[in-house]
């Protein structure tokens, strides 16, 4: 069993970095696309909502397709970071009370991105092999 998972885990590592990367791509495409579901009130280009909504989109997209992985997700880990502590912790300390876990979970997701790289999946590693 730990052979499988040992040779699993950086296809893992790259599966997780996929879907995390669409699934934040989302938040983004809602903010400035209005997909799937428009948005109540249009997002302005250069307030919070905006630049975080730009940074969803492409940054979502670079993980998606593992491109400059480890800044990409450095830099979207502080994202949801400064979301966190800007948004929802002052509405109390426990992130299932003050809705802020998700954007908490993102923000370790990308940290331990930032860490361990896109994997085997990405076009990092197309690029470094060549």
């Amino acid at each position: 069993m730990q052979s499988i998972l040992a040779t699993a885990s950086p296809r893992l590592l790259s599966l997780l970095r996929f879907i995390a990367g669409f699934m934040f791509m989302m938040h983004g495409a809602q903010k400035w696309l209005g997909l799937p579901v428009p948005r109540p009130n249009p997002t302005v280009f250069w307030s919070l909502s905006g630049i975080a909504g730009l940074l969803e989109l492409f940054g979502g997209v670079l993980l998606l397709v593992g491109l400059f992985t480890r800044p990409v997700a450095f830099v979207l880990s502080g994202e949801m970071a400064f979301a966190y502590f800007l948004a929802h912790a002052p509405r109390g300390f426990w992130p299932l009370l003050n809705g802020g876990e998700l954007a908490a979970l993102y923000s370790f997701v990308f940290l331990f991105l930032a860490a361990a790289g896109g994997g085997p999946w990405s076009l990092d590693h197309v690029w470094r092999r060549r």
